[in-house]
């Protein structure tokens, strides 16, 4: 257990952003989830409507650290791929 006032306090922190960082994971992995649902159904139309929202969600996770850059860029990548192909 945490000794100092200090300690004490990153800890009330860390949990918090944990916390915020747990929330803003989910919103990328339900967003993944979403375009490769949409993509089974063959729905170009909906992929290409959807993907500037997806493309916003993954660069605003990987601003903030949760995932990185290129992370986001190769998903985004990907995405578009499977989407040019149908």
């Amino acid at each position: 257990m945490a000794n100092t006032k200090s300690a004490i306090k990153r800890i009330r922190r860390i949990s918090k952003q944990t916390a915020v960082n747990k929330s803003r994971k989910s919103r990328f992995r339900n967003a993944v989830k979403k375009m490769n649902s949409i993509l089974e159904k063959k729905n170009k139309k909906e992929a290409l409507a959807f993907l500037p929202k997806l493309n916003s969600e993954l660069m605003k996770i990987a601003k903030t650290g949760i995932i990185k850059r290129q992370n986001a860029s190769r998903n985004i990548s990907r995405i578009t791929k499977k989407i040019n192909s149908l």
